[in-house]
């Protein structure tokens, strides 16, 4: 039994698509019906049903699943990282992710991968642009604040990030003056990431306060736009740590204090299986983890299981 009949056996049950398999592995949809049948020959089980939009897994696909784990995984990316160690590193990777994470926190740690001769390209989006890209191969590595449920991909968590509420001095103080804190703050504007204030409203729901549901003044998903209103003196938001400390110490903005305490987040780094064959992407991957987690904030406090960036 080939490791490749294998490896192309696990693409197509991720994908559940003989031709998202095909673009995946970079062979032609009839190499993977031939590396299937060879393989259903060899266990004699028939592992998919062919439908009219891609397949369906057997009791036997699912067994044969269940049996490899991600081990083949773990073993090319094994290869692919001796490959690395010896091999030049010249060319491209490909890394999408929000944008004031990507500009704050991620920029700093391309340096030892960019000295090493790899070129980074940044590409930035939200949720859905992050998993479609990393899917479709548009992107190497992706991004974001809450751990990918989908099958054809994989993550690992690097940094626990706390949120806060924060607005400009003047406004706080008047804020944490307040006999309600949740009156005050349905009378200030609020600025958010997006309409449905995912960052606001688990902050609120942590913190027991409720307030009515109000349209934000401003949304925008690059959250430093947010941070640049709230330094004029308007409104308030949750903003992540690393966009509120800097400006805290400044005296810039100030922190509108919890009643229970900050939220954290969890961010994790995305990619697919497959992209791991590539030693360039798999230095690259181990790279990034490894200067991310060391330059990771150590903080302890509750963790919101939901995304933030839905």
């Amino acid at each position: 039994m080939s490791l490749q009949r294998l490896r192309t056996f696990i693409e197509v049950y991720r994908q559940r698509s003989i031709s998202a398999a095909a673009r995946s592995l970079d062979l032609t949809q009839p190499a993977v019906s031939q590396h299937i049948a060879g393989l259903e020959s060899s266990i004699g089980r028939q592992l998919f049903e062919r439908q009219v939009k891609g397949v369906t897994p057997t009791a036997a696909a699912d067994e044969l699943a269940a049996d490899i784990g991600d081990r083949l995984d773990v073993a090319e990316a094994a290869l692919s990282a001796a490959r690395a160690r010896s091999n030049d590193m010249v060319g491209a990777i490909q890394i999408v992710g929000n944008a004031d994470f990507m500009a704050e926190v991620v920029t700093p740690q391309l340096i030892p991968l960019l000295r090493s001769g790899i070129r980074v390209r940044l590409q930035t989006g939200a949720l859905d642009l992050v998993i479609h890209n990393l899917v479709e191969g548009h992107a190497d590595l992706g991004i974001s604040a809450f751990p990918v449920n989908d099958r054809r991909l994989r993550t690992d968590a690097f940094r626990d990030e706390p949120v806060m509420a924060v607005a400009a001095p003047e406004v706080a103080a008047r804020l944490n003056a307040a006999p309600d804190l949740a009156a005050a703050l349905a009378e200030e504007p609020v600025l958010a990431y997006n309409l449905e204030q995912p960052l606001v409203d688990g902050w609120l729901r942590h913190n027991g306060l409720s307030t009515t549901p109000v349209s934000p003044a401003l949304s925008g998903q690059d959250m430093r736009a947010l941070r640049r209103l709230l330094t004029e003196g308007f409104g308030w938001a949750v903003l992540p740590n690393y966009l509120c400390q800097p400006r805290i110490a400044r005296g810039e903005l100030a922190e509108i204090k919890a009643p229970v305490g900050p939220v954290h987040y969890t961010y994790h780094l995305i990619w697919a299986p497959t992209a791991l064959r590539h030693p360039r992407v798999a230095h690259a991957r181990q790279t990034l983890l490894w200067s991310l987690r060391a330059t990771a904030p150590h903080l302890s406090a509750p963790v919101l299981s939901e995304s933030p960036f839905a």
